[in-house]
C-alpha cells in the first residue's frame, strides 16, 4: 500500500509532555462494532470481560542516550539493540565525524570504539572495561525520550519514573512500552476482581520505533529487530484463555507483535527468545491476539498502519479525526485508545 494513505494532520498542541496523574486518569477511545466512545482507562473492568487476559510487556527502559566526544567532534549515540555482552547497535548523531575503530569518550569514565558501521548509518559500540553496560548508562547516559518530547523539552528526574512501566523488570529497551503507562496497582487490582487477568512477556523496544516511514510504499520499508521472549507458563496461559472462549488483549503495540511472531498458522501461540522484525500492514491476518489497548500513533508511522490492519484503515482514520477533534493527547504521555475488532 502507499504510505501516504496512512497520512493524517495532528496539531501540535495535541503531543503530550507529561503523563496524567494519576496515570489510570487518561482518557480511553473506545473503538469497537458499536462505534466510538469517549470513556476512561480506569473504565476498563467496565469494558473488558470476565475470563479475558492482558499481556503487558515488562522490558524496563535504560538510560540509552549518551553525549560524548571523539577528540574535539561532539557525538551522540542512541542505543537501539544489543549485539553483544559489551556490544550495542546505536544510532549515531553527527556520524560524518565517526569512522570505525574510533573511541568515543562519554564522560564518567565511559567510553566505547565504533565499528561495524551498517547501511543506516548506525554503528556497533563495544564499551571499555568490566562493569556492566547497564552500570555505565547509569553513570553516563540520559532517559531516551521519543524525538517528539525531546524536541519540545529536556528530559529531566521525572521522567525517569514517569518513562516506566509498573511492570518494568528486564532492562533492555530504549523506549518504553507506552500503553501500560497507564496502568495503577489500584487499577490492576480492579480489573482481576472482575476476572480479568494479566501475564507479562519481553519485548526490547528499540529506537527504530520512531523512525520515519521514508519509502513510498509499505513493500518497500524494512523493519530494525528487536529480541522478545514468550516463556512457555505464559504460553500456557494464553492458550487456555482462547480454549475457554477468553480474549487475548494486547497492550501495546510491542506486545502484540511478539504474540503474533509466536503464533503459528493455527492459532496457536509457542514459546518464542529470538528477533523479530514482523511489520503488519492492512491485509494480514491476527492470530493470537482478539484486541489491543494502545496510544494514538503517528501519521505514516508503521504503528498506525498496524492499527489500520486490526480495524480497518478508514474507520482509523475517523477514530483518529474524532480522538484530535475531542482534544484527546497522542503519542507517548497522551491517551489511550482501546481496539476491539
Amino acid at each position: 500500500m502507499r504510505v501516504d494513505a496512512f497520512d493524517f494532520e495532528l496539531p501540535q498542541e495535541r503531543i503530550a509532555l507529561r503523563p496524567a496523574s494519576p496515570r489510570d486518569s487518561a482518557r480511553l477511545l473506545l473503538v469497537d462494532d458499536q462505534g466510538l466512545a469517549d470513556r476512561h482507562v480506569h473504565d476498563l473492568p467496565d469494558l473488558l470481560n470476565a475470563g479475558d487476559m492482558l499481556v503487558f510487556n515488562d522490558t524496563r527502559v535504560i538510560p540509552a542516550q549518551l553525549e560524548g566526544l571523539r577528540g574535539a567532534a561532539r557525538i551522540g549515540a542512541t542505543l537501539h539493540k544489543r549485539e553483544g555482552p559489551r556490544r550495542w547497535r546505536a544510532f549515531i548523531r553527527n556520524s560524518k565525524r565517526l569512522r570505525e575503530g574510533d573511541a568515543v569518550d562519554f564522560g564518567n569514565d565511559v567510553s566505547a570504539v565504533a565499528s561495524d558501521r551498517g547501511e543506516d548509518g548506525s554503528f556497533a559500540l563495544d564499551f571499555a572495561g568490566d562493569e556492566p553496560v547497564e552500570l555505565l548508562l547509569e553513570r553516563a547516559g540520559r532517559m531516551p525520550l521519543p524525538p517528539y518530547i525531546a524536541g519540545k523539552r529536556a528530559a529531566d528526574q521525572r521522567d525517569a519514573e514517569d518513562y516506566q512501566t509498573m511492570f518494568a523488570a528486564d532492562p533492555g529497551a530504549v523506549a518504553a512500552p507506552t500503553a501500560a503507562l497507564h496502568f495503577t496497582p489500584k487499577l490492576v487490582a480492579a480489573l482481576e476482581a472482575r476476572g480479568i487477568g494479566h501475564v507479562t512477556l519481553t519485548l526490547h523496544v528499540g529506537a527504530g520505533t520512531f523512525l520515519p516511514v521514508k519509502a513510498e510504499d509499505t513493500d518497500e520499508h524494512r523493519m530494525h529487530a528487536e529480541w522478545g521472549r514468550i516463556d512457555d507458563a505464559t504460553v500456557d496461559r494464553l492458550n487456555a484463555v482462547r480454549a475457554a472462549g477468553g480474549r487475548v488483549i494486547a497492550v501495546g503495540t510491542t506486545s502484540l507483535r511478539l504474540i503474533e511472531s509466536a503464533t503459528g498458522e493455527d492459532g496457536v501461540i509457542r514459546p518464542f527468545a529470538g528477533d523479530t522484525s514482523i511489520f503488519i500492514t492492512p491485509g494480514y491476518r491476527f492470530r493470537g491476539i482478539d484486541g489491543l489497548m494502545t496510544n494514538f500513533h503517528l501519521p505514516r508511522s508503521t504503528l498506525f498502519m498496524l492499527v489500520s490492519a486490526l480495524m480497518g484503515l478508514d474507520r482509523m482514520q475517523a477514530a483518529y479525526a474524532h480522538a484530535i477533534a475531542a482534544d484527546y493527547r497522542f503519542y507517548s504521555y497522551g491517551d489511550a485508545s482501546l481496539l476491539l475488532p
